[in-house]
């Protein structure tokens, strides 16, 4: 529609857009002047830039980003791939954007889900031109996601890699599980079942740790792990072949809070009364583990610090500041909610 097709149906013709030399006019100076102040380049006094700044504002002129971008040859786009069941990885992304922006980076999500493997979310991030990658949690071989770190700066959160051209931000595991295993034996469990992660990210050390720890405390005859991985259906399967056993143990470890949720839902809907007849400790502190009617006793990872991390590690490397491969490891620790207390005596 042109603007007399517009005016005749009684439609306002659509105003025009300011442009840089609009804001050159109006402060006196050329639209040379004005792109080096909004490239933040040096060749303007203070006196310039405060004077382009508040034209710009008057006549509402925002410069075109996109395009200033294009004609650097960068991006300034961070891709972060996740998975969306996750709530875990939920949160970690909604801490990412505002680390980003601080440091003058926009975010492009690709989701891992049941019906889109990785490699394809993976590939759509790059396809999207971003300058690096932020895999939260992968879980394709450490070989590919080697052969990626070197086709583009990567950056692994909450999985271990050693070696590889790749940074690694990630959690110490065995300080949080040393911790549930002490808090449990502390209350007087002497059942306790390990439902692990499968080959899920840190699950290989989650469950060595529990195994040591019960054989530390001379409960060697009573590690119990039953292969799961990180998802509510497994905490709800691994719920019902505790619930078909002739006696329940007095407390589970679950790999992730999402699989100790799936086990509390089960658990509840058989009369269970948690912690009263079990207890169950989650992992990661996730957003729905501290909603009143979950209450759940967990291990906290520090998700706004895996987040700054992770972007801190991207910049650098896309900066040429050091060489791929830093390893960072955060503390992890305990949080008693509601899902724990000392067994039932008899």
């Amino acid at each position: 529609m042109d603007e007399k097709a517009g005016s005749a149906r009684g439609i306002p013709p659509r105003p025009r857009k300011p442009t840089m030399s609009d804001v050159a006019a109006r402060v006196g100076v050329s639209r040379a002047a004005v792109s080096l102040v909004f490239r933040n380049a040096p060749g303007a006094s203070a006196r310039t830039r405060e004077r382009v700044f508040r034209a710009a504002a008057e006549l509402g002129y925002r410069p075109d980003i996109a395009a200033r971008l294009l004609a650097s040859g960068r991006s300034r786009m961070l891709g972060v791939l996740f998975t969306v069941r996750n709530p875990f990885h939920v949160d970690i992304v909604e801490t990412i954007y505002p680390a980003a922006e601080e440091r003058g980076y926009d975010i492009v999500l690709s989701a891992h889900v049941p019906a889109r493997d990785e490699h394809k979310a993976i590939e759509a991030l790059i396809g999207h031109r971003s300058e690096a990658l932020i895999l939260l949690g992968p879980i394709i071989p450490a070989a590919e996601i080697a052969a990626l770190g070197r086709r583009v700066p990567t950056v692994v959160v909450s999985r271990r890699l050693r070696g590889e051209p790749v940074d690694v931000v990630t959690t110490r595991d065995r300080p949080g599980v040393r911790e549930v295993m002490e808090y449990l034996i502390g209350l007087g469990h002497r059942e306790i079942v390990h439902v692990d992660g499968g080959s899920g990210p840190g699950s290989a050390e989650r469950r060595r740790v529990y195994r040591e720890l019960m054989r530390g405390h001379g409960l060697g005859d009573r590690v119990r792990v039953i292969t799961g991985d990180h998802t509510e259906e497994s905490g709800a399967a691994a719920a019902g072949a505790l619930l078909a056993l002739p006696r329940l143990p007095t407390a589970v470890f679950a790999g992730n809070d999402l699989c100790a949720i799936g086990m509390l839902d089960v658990f509840r809907r058989a009369g269970i009364s948690v912690p009263e007849q079990i207890s169950i400790v989650g992992y990661d502190d996730s957003r729905i583990a501290r909603l009143s009617h979950i209450d759940l006793t967990t291990v906290r990872q520090d998700v706004p610090r895996l987040a700054e991390e992770a972007v801190r590690a991207a910049d650098e490397q896309l900066d040429g500041a050091r060489e791929a491969g830093a390893e960072l490891l955060l503390d992890s620790g305990l949080v008693v909610r509601g899902t724990t207390a000392p067994p039932r005596m008899g």
